[in-house]
């Protein structure tokens, strides 16, 4: 019997969704690629969300200079998302965020997306930690300015255990099973 830790998985109803700071100013400054898969995998998550009844929130980082969240996403969130105005680079250091996300007793999951990876993203992760929340970062929406401070930032949760993952396994482990009534609406996403 191997002494490696069990192997997490996210499980719809322990998850919530953290989008952070998806504004239009912030992704204007991403690489292309980066920026493609960052916005597509993002109203991938927060479809599937919506679809499985996992809670949705976002943040924006001072949206009088920043611009607001981008509209093909916010057009994919649930009425009752939640929404945090913030001048901190975490978070957890926002005034009324605690307030809006679940507290960890209830869903101790936090998914993670958004900009940037090496410093809001990162910042927010090591806060949630704290707080005692069990992470998983989403590689394939998450974007910074330079690809190699997104592979640090990567690098540096992962080693502070945070999980790694992509939105096609988020979406498949929220499922669990391909008996799920939402299993055919939700696969169409990835065609």
């Amino acid at each position: 019997m191997s002494s490696q830790p069990l192997l997490p998985l996210c499980h719809a109803d322990d998850s919530q969704l953290l989008i952070i700071d998806l504004q239009e100013k912030l992704v204007a400054a991403m690489p292309d690629d980066c920026l493609e898969n960052l916005t597509r995998n993002t109203e991938k998550l927060v479809k599937s969300a919506c679809t499985l009844g996992i809670p949705v929130m976002l943040t924006e980082q001072y949206p009088v200079g920043l611009g607001a969240t981008l509209e093909n996403v916010v057009g994919c969130l649930p009425g009752d998302a939640g929404c945090c105005e913030k001048t901190t680079f975490s978070c957890c250091e926002a005034d009324s965020f605690e307030t809006q996300l679940y507290p960890a007793e209830q869903r101790k999951q936090v998914i993670l997306a958004g900009v940037e990876a090496h410093i809001c993203v990162l910042q927010t992760a090591a806060g949630l930690q704290r707080w005692g929340f069990d992470l998983y970062v989403v590689e394939d929406a998450i974007c910074s300015r330079d690809p190699r401070h997104k592979l640090n930032a990567l690098r540096r949760m992962e080693q502070h255990g945070v999980q790694v993952t992509n939105t096609e396994s988020v979406v498949f482990e929220w499922l669990g099973d391909s008996r799920h009534p939402e299993f055919r609406t939700l696969t169409k996403l990835f065609r």
